[in-house]
């Protein structure tokens, strides 16, 4: 195999890779939750965070527009009405 092609494809490979986890996620995310309820205007973003072999708790991270990380709990009223608003 041609020398150029084969440094072309090793750049390429770890290019894609850039970032992955070597051995994934081991632990959950979300330690403690919070149920209180939280203004939507304050939130800037919401995510979801599945369940898997690594948390057997699946959950909702939101990040306000201070920039700090909150979990909420999938239990609370609120948290299911804002999931099933942006759902």
């Amino acid at each position: 195999m041609n020398p150029h092609l084969r440094l072309l494809l090793l750049l390429a490979t770890a290019a894609l890779c850039q970032g992955a986890p070597l051995a994934g996620e081991l632990r959950c995310r979300c330690v403690r939750t919070v149920s209180e309820v939280i203004p939507p205007r304050r939130l800037a973003r919401l995510e979801f965070l599945a369940e898997g072999p690594h948390c057997a708790v699946p959950g909702s991270g939101a990040t306000t527009k201070q920039g700090q990380m909150i979990c909420l709990d999938p239990a609370a009223l609120w948290v299911k009405l804002l999931v099933t608003r942006i759902l």
